[in-house]
């Protein structure tokens, strides 16, 4: 039997990225899975793929900024399914590279507060508090935050963002021990650096900022999606069955490192390429 037959998950910005992996990787196992993606063609295009693999999936285009497309993201699931067992809450798209949330408590807008803030934490907010009563129903389930190594680790300029990464951490240990005694679990994974379909195409146009960055990972690697697919698998299994509450760092050793000489790298590779900044 696989390791998720006859379970349903939904993953949130699955088209793509982490999300996509993640969709592909559940599916391989056994699970039905439901796409949630403002990003139509690309959820089309991996229902195809895993159909093709002999998985089994849908679509349906949701803005997880909007509190009445993460209601109806989880009804439609449980109409299409029958029941839900697994929340992946992984979308928000390209926030992060947003100028209008980038800046210190003095320079951001109060509205790109809100703004980042919707799509980052009280998104994961709502889809627990629209997902858990079916998770009960069905006997229990697993959730799983996109934290970020932002969670972690602060750089200036990123306050909206790494404020609500934070805050990621704090939802999820509070949910899991709330919904543990219903054999909910819920957990959290904090990527480093992963190059997805997007970011590959930026990199493309910097090479030496990619080998730059690279170099800051013990592993001396960035990730790919399916690092983080691989880990939201087994948070997802019988074999995490004991494991609640927990942040898993999957980036590469980069968060138990002397952060003090990271810093001073960027720094240089500011100096030697002011028109380049690197993306966290």
């Amino acid at each position: 039997m696989s390791r998720f037959e006859g379970q349903v998950a939904i993953i949130t910005g699955g088209a793509l990225g982490i999300g996509g992996a993640t969709a592909q990787k559940l599916a391989s196992q056994g699970a039905s899975i439901f796409i949630a993606d403002i990003d139509d063609a690309a959820a089309a295009e991996n229902v195809e793929r895993i159909e093709g693999a002999g998985g089994t999936a849908s679509a349906s285009h949701i803005d997880v900024a909007k509190s009445d497309d993460i209601a109806r993201m989880v009804s439609e699931a449980v109409d299409r399914y029958g029941r839900l067992d697994i929340l992946v809450q992984n979308a928000f798209g390209v926030i992060a590279g947003e100028s209008r949330i980038h800046g210190s408590a003095t320079t951001v807008d109060e509205s790109d507060w809100d703004y980042g803030f919707d799509v980052l934490l009280k998104a994961l907010y709502l889809g627990a508090k629209h997902a858990i009563p079916h998770m009960k129903a069905s006997g229990g389930g697993n959730i799983i935050n996109l934290a970020s190594v932002h969670s972690l680790l602060q750089e200036p300029g990123m306050l909206v963002y790494e404020a609500a990464k934070a805050g990621v951490v704090g939802l999820t240990r509070q949910m899991a021990t709330e919904y543990g005694p219903d054999d909910i679990r819920v957990n959290a994974i904090a990527p480093g650096h992963i190059v997805s379909e997007g970011l590959a195409k930026m990199w493309e146009d910097n090479p030496d900022g990619l080998a730059f960055f690279a170099e800051q990972y013990p592993v001396r690697r960035t990730g790919t999606p399916d690092d983080i697919a691989n880990g939201i698998a087994f948070l997802c299994s019988g074999e995490a069955s004991f494991i609640t509450g927990h942040t898993l760092a999957i980036d590469g050793g980069l968060t138990v490192q002397l952060q003090e000489t990271f810093g001073l790298r960027q720094a240089k590779y500011a100096r030697e390429h002011p028109d380049r900044r690197l993306p966290g």
